[in-house]
């Protein structure tokens, strides 16, 4: 057999996933394998034990993988976890957020939502007065990472207001998980939605929900969907010993296990947090000194994207812009922010601090930046 050379990537991704993976991990999906097999589903199986070791948890909580993007994930739980008469409330300050609540109202799951507009975190003194006089609500909802903005949303904070008034508290950690140190056990997280081809780096193909089991396993019957029954897919998951219900996307799971190697191989979540904050740093304080503004308040700020606001240049045109740098090869993200206009750039993914000089000597020499 010819030996495959993996062709270097033509630019980098610097947006919040997909984004760019080692070729190592894009080597890993060279071979074939047998959704059934035993050796498949010990990697599976793997998988699995990694995921809830990384949440901080411990007996009592389990992962379920479920095909499909990171949203498909986020539609099982909220569709399997919140029953008929169960009530959700969202905290929303992004698109993401608001998708959440767009999932409730599609599978006619009662819901209330919370908006705080794209530029505030959440609300918790009204979070904790509408708890206190509506005690019919039992699930709430919440965006980790909002990468409409960039803005890290304050779990802890949220968590403690939802378990004092005895909610299930769901958290949407799409772009957080494997980046940035989240522990379920000390938070009183109930279920952690994520997806693979994020802060772990891999490639994209499935989600994952690590959950507690105890909640989980009381909503047999709740999921509205044959194909996302979170519930059943982790039955299947459990006395199968890996085996998924319908056909795995096989390729992409040995991918996944391969940069979940590669996560411990740098250090854990806490180095791989350290490198991000440090891209997110340098970046934040080059765009200032060129005369780019954070849309974000420093405190505010994740350590995965970071959200500029346009500069007020009459010749100033992102597209251009953008071509420009992708040329240069990097390839960054448009805005999402209704309010404003604005761009944004991904610090994940195997990304380094050499990378991020050579994307601000590119930023410098663009016509189009000032």
């Amino acid at each position: 057999m010819n030996k495959i050379n993996i062709p270097e990537n033509p630019y980098l991704l610097l947006t919040p996933g997909p984004l760019t993976t080692t070729p190592t991990v894009k080597s890993a999906m060279l071979r074939d394998w047998c959704t059934w097999d035993d050796d498949y589903k010990l990697i599976v199986e793997k998988i699995r034990s990694d995921l809830t070791r990384l949440a901080g948890t411990g007996p009592g909580f389990t992962a379920v993988l479920m095909q499909g993007s990171g949203t498909f994930s986020v539609e099982a739980c909220l569709t399997t976890a919140v029953p008929d008469n169960g009530i959700l409330l969202v905290l929303a300050n992004g698109a993401y957020g608001r998708r959440i609540s767009q999932i409730a109202q599609k599978q006619s799951i009662q819901h209330i939502i919370h908006d705080s507009g794209d530029l505030e975190p959440p609300d918790l003194e009204l979070l904790e007065k509408t708890l206190g006089s509506n005690p019919d609500i039992t699930h709430v909802a919440v965006v980790h990472c909002e990468t409409t903005t960039g803005m890290l949303n304050p779990i802890e904070a949220i968590g403690n207001i939802v378990k004092k008034f005895g909610k299930i508290f769901i958290v949407d950690a799409m772009s957080s998980f494997g980046g940035v140190p989240i522990n379920m056990n000390q938070l009183d997280i109930d279920y952690l939605i994520s997806s693979a081809n994020k802060c772990i780096q891999g490639v994209p193909g499935f989600g994952f929900v690590i959950a507690r089991t105890s909640v989980l396993g009381k909503t047999a019957g709740n999921a509205k969907s044959l194909s996302l029954d979170l519930f059943d897919q982790w039955q299947t998951m459990e006395k199968g010993k890996g085996k998924w219900r319908f056909t795995s996307p096989t390729h992409v799971v040995r991918a996944f296990a391969r940069a979940l190697e590669e996560l411990d191989l740098e250090g854990g979540v806490e180095e791989r947090f350290k490198r991000y904050d440090q891209n997110n740093r340098y970046l934040i304080s080059q765009m200032k000194e060129m005369g780019f503004t954070p849309l974000l308040a420093e405190e505010f700020q994740s350590p995965v994207i970071t959200a500029f606001l346009n500069p007020k240049h009459p010749d100033f045109d992102f597209k251009k812009f953008y071509n420009s740098l992708k040329r240069k090869g990097f390839v960054i993200y448009p805005g999402k922010v209704t309010e404003m206009d604005t761009f944004r750039i991904g610090n994940i993914g195997d990304i380094y601090l050499k990378d991020m000089e050579r994307l601000v000597g590119a930023i410098r020499s663009s016509q189009y930046w000032s």
